[in-house]
């Protein structure tokens, strides 16, 4: 393998039409894709008109569909009912290839990567025939970079997402009907594609970009993204090499509050890699549906226990209760809490629950400008959690409503990919590669940022002072707390596929089902104070989770999870299925 040299990086995708300083009219710019390719592309600003439209394709939520996608997994309950009933086919395991999702995910790729030929197709003539200095050779080939890595994700998230890898393959602009039909190309076809693609992206993008510029992609992600391609494999001594470089070769840091990368608060920090960037600033006067819109439109009213609240996903059952068993490091400082009256106590849950999760008690951090969570939101008939992630509960009701009224819009960055994320995946491939100390190095400065109980022999390691569990960990048990306790509870709710591609490539999906199916909860009342001057009493009936044995008496059935998915899960669920559009419309598709 060539030896991977980076000094310096700052990897962020950015929408590009949302850079600093862009005008109006900047944004008002034609479309290139609906002019004639022959007539187009003549110049370095036809080329970068071009990315334009590329990026704007790339930021689609639908090349994604988080909230649908979680629901396949084990992290989260969701149908917009009441418990028990749930009709959701993601959540029962019984979708098919005409469900939603596939349809609008694959033709969003498809056309992302629509767009990213055109510009690279494009370049690479303009390069042959028509441009000649230095100067022009240089950004033509950072142009064709990033479009080269915009199709390479693509192809990442199709290749880990649908049809065991096996999808059709395209490096040119169709020109006529026939072209848009191609067949089916093998898995190890489309791996070696997209990493082609990232390799380039790797070697030709720049470690930073200027500030009115920040945010589009830099090597750093391209980098990330082969190390992730390799563990999706399995190949832990591949990939382990690209996760030690992106820690140690570029400029990357844990942000010092894990909060900082969940909301519109602290975008584009030190520790962000990947970042689709969304804006409230133009566009206001477009449909919230409009394609051409620059906010964000996804996951905000899924995701929030405020007010217009979809239920979109909730956290299942038992990750609330690992988020509320979370146990806080009592030597930490910022785990103290200062009353009122100038007496201390610890604080109730961990920093990464309360900016994770908002549970009806936590008394430590605030809700939509209450207090506490209890405060703001009802909590009731069994809703005992929400995900603050990708949520405007930092804002406060009011802020949030005046912010585009009458719309679901919201400003808030989408973070594809973070260093807390590499940490724990370098941590994996250690586990796999038989350097546990390694491992519980990066997991430990995961949790020591989230303010929790080392794992380890108390006194050892890089912090000897803080608090330790003073368990002597195996490679199996520590994979066992890697999988089901430090990835869900740092990364739940984040990335793209991730955790889904993870229960596949460990094979452990129709068993994490079976195991869930079996647990037991039951569901306490609590009463909340609300804010002056009522400072009345009020009670969140059935808003605290627990998890009892399954011969307690107080055994609550209606909040049994996961009962129809491991019935209905089959290997042939593990990857979505090609789309039914595509196989009515692609007569080539098998042959």
């Amino acid at each position: 393998m060539k030896k991977i040299i980076y000094t310096k990086i700052v990897s962020l995708l950015i929408l590009a039409i949302t850079v600093i300083g862009c005008s109006d009219e900047f944004l008002e710019q034609t479309n290139p894709n609906s002019l004639s390719t022959g007539t187009f592309w003549q110049n370095m600003d036809d080329l970068n008109m071009g990315l334009i439209g590329a990026y704007k394709s790339f930021s689609s939520p639908n090349n994604i569909l988080l909230v649908d996608d979680i629901l396949r997994s084990d992290l989260a309950w969701g149908s917009g009912y009441q418990r028990p009933t749930n009709t959701n086919v993601y959540y029962l395991q019984t979708f098919n290839d005409a469900a939603d999702f596939p349809n609008k995910v694959w033709a969003q790729n498809y056309k992302t990567i629509f767009g990213a030929n055109q510009v690279i197709v494009a370049t690479e003539k303009l390069l042959e025939n028509t441009f000649t200095t230095a100067t022009e050779i240089e950004e033509a080939t950072k142009i064709l970079a990033q479009a080269r890595f915009i199709r390479g994700y693509m192809y990442f998230l199709l290749h880990h997402a649908f049809n065991n890898g096996d999808v059709p393959l395209f490096d040119f602009v169709p020109e006529k009907e026939s072209d848009y039909f191609q067949p089916i190309s093998p898995g190890e076809e489309v791996r070696a594609f997209l990493l082609a693609d990232l390799e380039f992206a790797a070697e030709n993008l720049p470690n930073s970009w200027d500030a009115n510029e920040e945010g589009r992609v830099t090597a750093g992600a391209a980098v990330a993204l082969i190390g992730q391609t390799y563990l999706y494999q399995n190949q832990f001594d591949l990939a382990a090499p690209y996760f030690k470089s992106v820690i140690e070769d570029f400029d990357y840091a844990l942000t010092s509050n894990v909060g900082s990368n969940f909301t519109s608060m602290d975008e584009l920090n030190e520790e962000s890699i990947l970042e689709v960037v969304y804006s409230m600033d133009y566009k206001n006067e477009l449909g919230q549906w409009d394609s051409r819109d620059v906010a964000n439109t996804a996951y905000n009213k899924k995701l929030t226990g405020g007010p217009g609240s979809w239920r979109g996903a909730i956290p299942a059952n038992w990750l609330i209760v690992e988020y509320r068993n979370d146990p806080i490091d009592t030597s930490d400082p910022r785990n103290k809490v200062t009353e009122e009256d100038g007496t201390e106590r610890f604080r109730k849950f961990s920093l990464r629950t309360s900016y994770s999760i908002a549970l009806v008690d936590d008394e430590d951090l605030g809700y939509y400008g209450f207090d506490t969570p209890g405060q703001a939101s009802p909590f009731n008939v069994n809703l005992t959690s929400f995900w603050r992630k990708h949520t405007n509960w930092d804002l406060g009701f009011g802020s949030e409503d005046l912010m585009s009224p009458g719309k679901v819009r919201s400003p808030i960055n989408e973070r594809l990919i973070r260093l807390g994320e590499i940490y724990l995946q370098y941590a994996e491939c250690m586990i796999e590669t038989g350097d546990l100390d390694e491992a519980l190095k990066y997991i430990n400065r995961i949790r020591r940022r989230a303010g929790v109980v080392l794992l380890g022999a108390a006194g050892t390691g890089e912090y000897p002072a803080n608090d330790h569990d003073d368990v002597t960990y195996t490679a199996e048990t520590l994979m066992e707390h890697l999988r089901f306790k430090e990835y869900p509870l740092e990364l739940s709710c984040e990335g793209d596929n991730n955790r889904n591609i993870d229960l596949r490539r460990w094979g452990v999906k129709k068993e994490r089902f079976q195991e869930l199916s079996e647990r037991r909860y039951d569901v306490l009342h609590y009463d909340v104070t609300m804010p002056l001057p009522e400072a009345n009493v009020v009670t969140r009936w059935s808003s605290i989770m627990v998890e009892v044995s399954p011969s307690d008496p107080e055994v609550d059935n209606n909040l049994n999870e996961f009962v129809k998915a491991a019935a209905n899960y089959t290997d042939d669920k593990a990857y979505w299925p090609i789309p039914n559009s595509e196989i009515i419309a692609n007569p080539k598709l098998y042959e």
